[in-house]
């Protein structure tokens, strides 16, 4: 139940054509098959609970530049992966993952699936080239009614501490804002504006609160709304995601050609001398 202002569609990268069709190939999706399926995963889920929902695949950290490529060589990890889940991805310390990186995957035959945070913005950019998208998020990005990258983003902790989420994305405080009956629609709106007020790491239902309050928004529905049970879109679609990986056999994607500029010939060259030694 996300809820935007409609706006114009999402520009679609130019840098990536079709090529012609092949026939797909397809495998049942089994626990021997989900071995080759790595997802890219961090605050939105705990990797345990991918492990539960989609046994045998590979679990990764959130994906940030020269990953998916090093995954598609067969680098990281050291094995053929024939199918790629990205839900969560580094975007501020690190270098993104480059739109190419996810093209190169489909020409190798290499499915590519995105949900919830990262990958539910990448699949909208890619849906053209084949990329795959499921969940609410993903239909808001395709759409035009979510069009600002921040809209996803989290502060988070390191791998040590399970990539802890602490603060909230504002895609979440929009879906929760529009499913809370305590609020009026006056009160939704204001509400929107103050979260989109406040730069991403500082964005939580409390500090939401805290500002609905100085704002002067009706003291009865901001505490009827601190009580009630906050909904969590990100994570709801990135279930959606890998209950549709369990259930849907690996179909080898239509065939695609990655352009070869420079910069990308360079990465390619980069990410194959780092393979390990067979």
């Amino acid at each position: 139940m996300i809820r935007a202002k409609p706006s114009k569609p999402r520009a679609r990268p130019a840098a990536t054509r079709r090529a012609s069709r092949r026939p797909a190939t397809t495998r049942p999706a089994t626990a021997r098959s989900n071995a080759s399926t790595i997802v890219f995963v961090g605050p939105t889920l705990p990797a345990d609970e991918v492990s539960r929902l989609l046994p045998g695949a590979i679990v990764a950290p959130p994906v940030s530049f020269g990953d998916v490529l090093a995954s598609a060589l067969g680098n990281r990890p050291a094995r053929r992966i024939t199918r790629i889940a990205i839900i969560d991805g580094y975007f501020e310390r690190m270098a993104a993952v480059w739109h190419k990186e996810i093209t190169f995957a489909l020409e190798r035959g290499i499915e590519v699936w995105g949900a919830a945070s990262m990958g539910a913005l990448r699949a909208a950019e890619l849906a053209s080239c084949g990329m795959k998208g499921v969940g609410e998020i993903h239909r808001a990005f395709a759409r035009g009614e979510l069009v600002a990258d921040d809209e996803v983003a989290v502060a988070h902790l390191p791998g040590e501490h399970r990539y802890q989420a602490v603060s909230d994305a504002l895609v979440n405080l929009r879906d929760g804002i529009a499913r809370a009956p305590m609020l009026t629609d006056r009160t939704r709106r204001a509400l929107v504006e103050l979260a989109r007020a406040r730069f991403y790491r500082e964005r939580t239902w409390a500090t939401l609160l805290a500002d609905g309050r100085a704002a002067g928004l009706p003291r009865t529905q901001l505490t009827a709304l601190a009580a009630w049970p906050k909904p969590d879109r990100k994570a709801a679609d990135a279930r959606l995601l890998l209950r549709r990986l369990a259930s849907t056999p690996i179909r080898r994607p239509a065939s695609i050609r990655t352009p070869r500029t420079w910069a990308f010939e360079r990465l390619l060259e980069i990410i194959a001398s780092q393979a390990p030694r067979r």
